[in-house]
């Protein structure tokens, strides 16, 4: 792997966890998720903020890949992007591994000192 498909594999991780940091993302996510395509009039009606407050929040999910926004007229409509994930869920599934290795032998550790001390 090259250095700079390292690079921006971490950069596409870091975008994610930042755009998901904050909880209205979070909700739109969610939202998205269990709604699929919506308008973004739509999108927005259950959140106490403005229009412009909800596109700021659009873009930076846009940005991180999470979403994508379509045009059709005047309206924009918006939808899930579960591809975006992906560079996150890797990193997330490498974590979950080396935890598990290491409580693994942690385990198989303790279990070889309780053998010792029932022989003694």
């Amino acid at each position: 792997m090259t250095f700079n498909v390292v690079v921006n594999n971490q950069q596409r991780t870091t975008a994610v966890f930042a755009a998901l940091a904050a909880p209205t993302r979070r909700r739109i996510v969610q939202r998205l998720s269990q709604e699929g395509e919506t308008r973004v009039t739509t999108l927005a009606r259950p959140f106490r903020m403005s229009l412009p407050a909800i596109s700021r929040h659009l873009r930076v999910l846009e940005k991180a890949r999470l979403i994508r926004r379509q045009r059709r007229g005047r309206e924009h409509w918006i939808r899930p992007y579960a591809a975006g994930l992906e560079d996150a869920r890797q990193w997330i599934a490498q974590c979950a591994a080396g935890w598990e290795f290491a409580f693994n032998n942690l385990d198989r550790l303790l279990k070889a000192t309780q053998q010792k001390e029932k022989t003694r």
